[in-house]
């Protein structure tokens, strides 16, 4: 927002004075040096000056132009442009000294050369921020120029100046003595404003800290850019700090000025608790905020232009408008916001002083020349004290409202002792009722508790009587295929006893040729070659009834697991494998059991719990292809591989599918999508608690009409995730 001083809010003031004050002085042909202070060279009114708009004029070409005109301008103020600006004047000395100085006093601006006249013509003194600082005549962040003038002789000079900031150009020139007075008096009062910005940095700090009040930390953010700012502005920060790097030269005027804008926004927000008393001027000082930030953004870019014209208009409109919102809440009747005005009114008088100053209407002194630092810090310090006196403002709103506190208080006391009575027999009265409650909630638990047993045990036993039938189906057809291989065996073995029988009776007997033809007639009849045969094929078969019997008795073993209460090492195929035994009487003809086994681990868990799990998920996949309209190919497909430290095991089948509703309700006790009586809805949520004592989790993923896919996570050791 400091930028306003000369660039922006510096010019509106001039435009308006220049146009309000008609004043014109009598200009003579030649300025004449005489006076023992220095002089400005525009308030004699003999500075032409050329605009050279593609900069590409030599000095040739500008020397014996006809071009130039008369500044008409009691400030040497070009604004923003691109183009090359020629300055011709001609200095007559009339003092005793043949050297004297010229100070162009605006450091900031990026090429100005002067050519003088030499032995052998014109020579240059290249100068400029963006020329080598250590190659200036004088060290000093203003352009100071060592010109030789014989006493009572004249001669002509002309300065070229390019710069991407505002181009303002006020030249003084005296005797050295007095220059390098002026210098040092500049340098002097910019210090000493310098030394009251960190005295009020140092001290807002300090007072920061004591009340932590935030109102403080922007304002020492504040003050530090709006330091920084003058810093810059006047030559410091070049002078002393980064004249060697080009780069932060070239952005750092803008930089400040931006900061300056975006910290006094953000200081004004919540000195004047904008937010709270005036949402809608809140919003605009943040847009001012965002617009500040984007001029720094089109700096970096290397859109100077836009950026500096930006900032000049961000500077008018925003002083202009916080100005406004804080007369308007000192109307209000605003403590802060009165020494916020009178702060303000302070820096902008100061400025019209400043301005007054160079168009001639008050007199040039060391005062009037530093004016607008003086007038900032005196705003510095006023807002110090407004702040400050912020601390009294809630102190005695503190006292205030601790004093009503108390009354009230006292008021509640009075009211509590009598409520107190009220609220103890209402308090009786609602722990008779609570007892109450609390006894007929104890009777609905222990009923809910006894339901939910029988219905686990029902679950149990539903479980159970399907497990039992397939069972006994299983074990019922090898044992019939044993059975009904029984009858011929005891037949084929009476026709070999008999035969044997029939041998045992040749002892003793002398006809044995006719006997021998007996028995070859006998064993024709009975086809010995077909019972030998016979015999070994129902023999085969009894081996394969109980070999499938002793099968089924082994998987049931497996599944059942009695000793379930312990962690065991086992196989997860033998679990599934098991488990598809005693449920393949249920497994309709249609549906394909699919096997996709990886190599896997043994891990450790509960066996018969986890056989379980598989059980019921088996069964609900049989139960969604049976629920099927129409039957193809169905079949359910099972899939197992290890990840990291877990095995998974997917089980996917080709049934009726689930809704996202119904997914998301799978495993809550007591839902079931069954008609009533056809399940109590435990089955998943058993499956659930017992993935879950196991560590793992369980996901089901499904669309209707496309089958449902369970997939189980378990740890390679349950007592690891235990623990």
């Amino acid at each position: 927002m400091r930028l306003l001083i000369r660039p922006a809010f510096y010019k509106f003031v001039c435009l308006l004075l220049l146009v309000t004050v008609r004043w014109v002085p009598v200009w003579a042909d030649t300025i004449c040096i005489s006076r023992n202070y220095p002089i400005q060279l525009a308030e004699y009114g003999q500075l032409e000056y050329l605009l050279d708009p593609a900069g590409s004029l030599t000095f040739k070409d500008v020397e014996h132009s006809p071009a130039f005109q008369k500044l008409q301008k009691q400030i040497p103020n070009f604004g923003l442009t691109k183009d090359a600006i020629w300055l011709r004047f001609t200095i007559k000395n009339n003092t005793q000294l043949p050297e004297l100085m010229f100070n162009i006093t605006y450091p900031i601006l990026d090429l100005i050369d002067l050519y003088y006249p030499g032995p052998d013509g014109y020579e240059v003194i290249p100068g400029g921020e963006l020329r080598p600082f250590k190659k200036r005549p004088v060290v000093h962040q203003n352009f100071v120029y060592n010109i030789s003038i014989p006493t009572g002789t004249s001669s002509t000079f002309y300065l070229r100046i390019q710069s991407r900031e505002a181009i303002l150009v006020p030249v003084y020139i005296g005797t050295t003595r007095e220059i390098y007075s002026k210098l040092y008096n500049d340098d002097l009062l910019l210090s000493i404003y310098i030394g009251i910005i960190l005295v009020m940095i140092f001290y807002n700090t300090f007072i920061f800290f004591s009340v932590k009040d935030w109102s403080y930390f922007y304002y020492i953010i504040y003050i530090a850019c709006v330091g920084l700012a003058q810093i810059c502005l006047h030559g410091f920060g070049y002078r002393f700090f980064w004249h060697e790097n080009l780069y932060v030269t070239e952005q750092s005027v803008l930089w400040a000025g931006a900061l300056s804008g975006i910290s006094v926004l953000v200081f004004v927000q919540s000195f004047l608790h904008v937010r709270e008393k005036a949402p809608w001027a809140y919003r605009i000082m943040t847009l001012f905020v965002i617009v500040y930030s984007s001029t720094i953004v089109l700096s970096l870019l290397g859109y100077f232009s836009i950026a500096y014209a930006l900032i000049d208009f961000l500077a008018i409109t925003g002083v202009s408008f916080i100005l406004l919102f804080a007369i308007m809440q000192a109307v209000k009747h605003s403590r802060t916001a009165k020494i916020f005005v009178l702060a303000w009114t302070v820096f902008i008088l100061a400025i019209i002083c400043f301005v007054l100053k160079d168009v001639g209407i008050i007199p040039y002194n060391i005062f009037t020349s530093h004016i607008i630092v003086i007038g900032s810090a005196i705003e510095v310090i006023l807002l110090s004290f407004a702040l400050a006196d912020k601390i009294n403002t809630f102190k005695a709103e503190k006292e205030a409202s601790q004093a009503i506190a108390l009354e009230i208080s006292k008021e509640n006391e009075q009211l509590v002792r009598e409520q107190n009575i009220i609220l103890e027999a209402k308090v009786q009265e609602r722990t008779e009722e609570l007892q109450n409650s609390n006894r007929d909630l104890n009777v609905a638990l222990t009923n809910l508790k006894d339901t939910q047993t029988r219905l686990v045990e029902k679950e149990k036993m539903a479980s159970l009587g399907q497990l039992t039938a397939g069972i006994a189906h299983e074990i019922n057809n090898p044992i019939n295929f044993v059975t009904s291989n029984i009858k011929p065996l005891k037949l084929d073995i009476a026709d070999l006893q008999d035969l044997l029988s029939r041998y045992d009776g040749l002892a003793g007997k002398t006809d044995i040729q006719s006997e021998l033809k007996s028995i070859e007639q006998f064993k024709r009849e009975i086809d010995i070659e077909y019972i030998h045969e016979e015999i070994s094929s129902l023999i085969k078969g009894i081996e394969d009834g109980a070999a499938r019997t002793a099968e089924i008795v082994k998987g049931l073993r497996t599944f059942s697991r009695l000793d379930e209460s312990d962690v065991k090492s086992i196989d997860i195929h033998e679990g599934l494998d098991s488990t598809l035994v005693l449920l393949r009487n249920g497994i309709p003809p249609n549906v394909n059991i699919i096997k996709h086994y990886s190599e896997l681990p043994k891990i450790e868990c509960y066996a018969g719990k986890i056989n379980q799990v598989f059980m019921n998920i088996f069964s609900n996949s049989l139960n969604a292809i049976k629920s099927k309209k129409e039957h193809h190919n169905e079949s359910i497909t099972i899939t197992t591989s290890q990840e990291d430290q877990f095995i998974t095991i997917r089980i996917k089948d080709t049934g009726i599918g689930m809704t996202e509703e119904v997914q998301q309700k799978i495993f809550d006790p007591f839902f079931t999508t069954k008609d009533v009586g056809e399940g109590t809805g435990l089955g998943l949520s058993i499956v659930f608690s017992i993935i879950e004592k196991h560590k793992g989790k369980i996901i089901v993923n499904s669309t209707p009409g496309e089958g449902a896919e369970f997939i189980i996570y378990l740890p390679l050791n349950v007592t690891i995730h235990q623990s």
